[in-house]
């Protein structure tokens, strides 16, 4: 029975490794259209513009299938009407997983994403230092190393200590992988 599992192991683990294409390494920016969601009745938000910039990788697990870590700076918040500017600064890690329905030219993207607070230009509030979100979008592959995507993130965990707000993202990249 062990030498059955084992064996069982070691085919799928080849015709994984044997479908598997190769591994890639970029960079991507573009804006963020951030705000907050949740929060007390009365309390207006608005979107506050910003950029995202950082290196992606996709490493390839079947023809359909890819996992994409990727290491981002992020800049959030929203404008709090009468509060003043939420400018949170995050390290972001997101890892997605990317299902492939055309070709190899478009992706649906969804996974996690693991943020950490490196800077707030507001500090009246007290903010959380890691934020949890889900991220869902579409990946386009305009070349083999040029692409674009849209993606919308959706935080889990509160923003801030202080209020029970959300944070949520719209991102746009353009990105380029030189691997």
């Amino acid at each position: 029975m062990k030498k059955l599992i084992l064996a069982a192991v070691f085919t799928v683990a080849a015709f994984v490794a044997a479908d598997a294409q190769v591994f890639r390494l970029g960079i991507k920016a573009g804006p963020n259209f951030a705000n907050f969601s949740g929060g007390a009745d009365g309390i207006d938000y608005s979107s506050r513009t910003s950029i995202h910039v950082g290196a992606v990788a996709e490493i390839g697990l079947t023809k359909k299938f890819a996992v994409s870590p990727e290491l981002l700076y992020s800049s959030q918040g929203a404008d709090v009407n009468g509060y003043g500017d939420f400018n949170l600064d995050y390290v972001a890690v997101p890892v997605l997983a990317k299902i492939y329905v055309l070709s190899d030219k478009v992706s649906l993207d969804v996974g996690p994403q693991f943020s950490f607070l490196i800077d707030q230009a507001e500090e009246a509030f007290d903010n959380q230092s890691f934020d949890f979100a889900v991220a869902g979008g579409a990946t386009l592959n305009i070349t083999k190393s040029i692409f674009a995507q849209a993606r919308y993130t959706f935080g889990l965990t509160e923003a801030s200590k202080d209020a029970e707000v959300k944070n949520t993202v719209f991102q746009v990249s353009v990105g380029y992988m030189f691997l």
